[in-house]
């Protein structure tokens, strides 16, 4: 018996420096290799300093600035600690809502976010201008998410609407592969290309 509980023992510690220590050291390593900026956590540097992160989302208030999806993030609340209050774009406590289509808060908030927007039956607003990601980190709109910002962010800038929509369309990404996901804008890049270009 004693052979047996040996033999598990040992083979517990080898597995242990296998796949604890072993392949995540040898996979950290050959991704920083292979792909150093996604390892590095995909930064975003401006004048030589971190900006964001290509993949996590930032709260974009000002009419001058595209604006991403809405977050569910929160955090405690610093008045009383068994409460939270929203943090959009938390990346410490990444969540969506977990809201249903029957629920009357859910709905009531979008109402409100499309009524904010001026949609109308006419006019609708693009989905993911008022609904929140699984993550509530998104750093991606549809196209036509964008699309629909482009006259608020040029009125908001006085640029002429055609510079400003051939911007989006440079910041646009296809399918991966031509087949996987769907065409995106990252908003983060999108706004600090709009900033350059008031700078020239």
């Amino acid at each position: 018996m004693l052979r047996h509980i040996r033999a598990s023992i040992v083979i517990l510690l080898l597995m242990t420096v296998l796949t604890g220590l072993a392949y995540p050291f040898a996979m950290t390593g050959l991704s920083r290799v292979l792909f150093p900026a996604q390892a590095a956590g995909s930064l975003i540097e401006q004048d030589g300093k971190v900006v964001g992160s290509a993949l996590i989302g930032q709260n974009f208030a000002d009419d001058r600035y595209f604006q991403g999806r809405p977050s569910a993030t929160t955090d405690t609340d610093p008045n009383d600690a068994t409460k939270t209050v929203p943090a959009p774009y938390n990346a410490a406590n990444s969540a969506g809502s977990n809201l249903g289509p029957t629920s009357k808060a859910l709905v009531d908030r979008v109402k409100e976010d499309v009524e904010k927007l001026g949609g109308s039956a006419s006019k609708p607003v693009p989905a993911d201008m008022v609904t929140t990601s699984g993550s509530g980190l998104d750093p991606h709109i549809s196209p036509a998410a964008a699309a629909w910002q482009v006259a608020r962010v040029a009125k908001a800038r006085n640029l002429p609407e055609a510079e400003v929509q051939k911007l989006v369309a440079q910041h646009t990404v296809s399918r991966e592969l031509g087949v996987l996901g769907e065409p995106r804008v990252n908003v983060l890049k999108l706004n600090l290309a709009l900033d350059a270009m008031a700078k020239r």
